[in-house]
């Protein structure tokens, strides 16, 4: 039999403290390669704060301290240097629509111009891709010249998938991505991140337990700091949790 496959992302005793704030607790966490996998807990849990770990934007913050190993492939995320390359290894989709002030095409193509990519054709076929990737094509491909910013929310909300998909992360990153968008539009996006697990591995951060249970391989409970359990998404969502508070959480008792 051939060895288990090493997990994409592993965190291990991951410590974060803003001040006197403590924003996690000694989080251990292993994401496998194309998979996704569901990070619930209510809001101020610490969630977001561990994306922001992995891509190395908390350090931005000033006071913030942050212990313990992430990993990405093996490699120790907290000891890269070239930390702009790094930040390329991952997309990140923040909680609400924020369409930069220019055209549809021009959104989409701003990160490949700055890691230097010049050539037209070369421009255009990573905006289409991206586009088509985010389900989005179809209904921008005759207007790529207008304001990203004129879209609906729901196209905003994939636009900015699709800004994430341009620079061809290793791993997207998904913070209540869905928060503000109609049901229909939540139910396409949801669609693009299945067919997307098959090129990237997928976390996402969501409060909406029940689009955990839709989307994740697996899904993680976090509950003011702590890592309180994780495990395939249907036995998360059954009745043998293995802590009761699981199951209090993911059936409304609590939230």
């Amino acid at each position: 039999m051939s060895a288990p496959k090493p997990p994409k992302v592993e965190m291990i005793d991951l410590k974060v403290r803003y001040g006197s704030k403590v924003a996690l607790k000694g989080l251990t966490l292993s994401v496998a390669e194309h998979s996704i996998i569901g990070i619930i807990g209510p809001a101020g849990s610490g969630k977001t704060s561990m994306l922001r770990v992995l891509n190395r934007t908390v350090e931005l913050t000033p006071g913030v301290r942050v212990t313990g190993s992430v990993k990405i492939d093996g490699e120790d995320v907290l000891r890269v240097r070239d930390v702009p390359t790094h930040r390329r290894r991952i997309g990140m989709v923040a909680p609400l629509p924020v369409g930069l002030p220019m055209s549809i095409f021009d959104n989409v193509a701003f990160a490949p111009r700055m890691a230097g990519m010049k050539n037209k054709t070369e421009l255009q076929g990573r905006v289409e891709r991206c586009l088509k990737q985010a389900a989005l094509w179809d209904e921008v491909k005759d207007r790529l010249l207008d304001l990203g910013t004129r879209l609906s929310g729901g196209q905003q909300q994939r636009l900015t998938i699709a800004r994430a998909l341009s620079h061809e992360p290793e791993i997207l990153c998904l913070d209540e991505f869905s928060i503000a968008v109609d049901p229909v539009t939540t139910m396409r996006i949801e669609d693009v991140l299945k067919e997307l697990k098959s090129r990237m591995t997928i976390l996402l951060v969501t409060n909406l337990v029940q689009q955990a249970r839709r989307l994740a391989d697996r899904t993680a409970f976090i509950l003011n700091g702590e890592l309180v359990e994780t495990g395939d998404t249907e036995q998360m969502f059954g009745r043998n949790t293995k802590d009761k508070r699981t199951f209090q959480y993911v059936h409304g008792y609590f939230g």
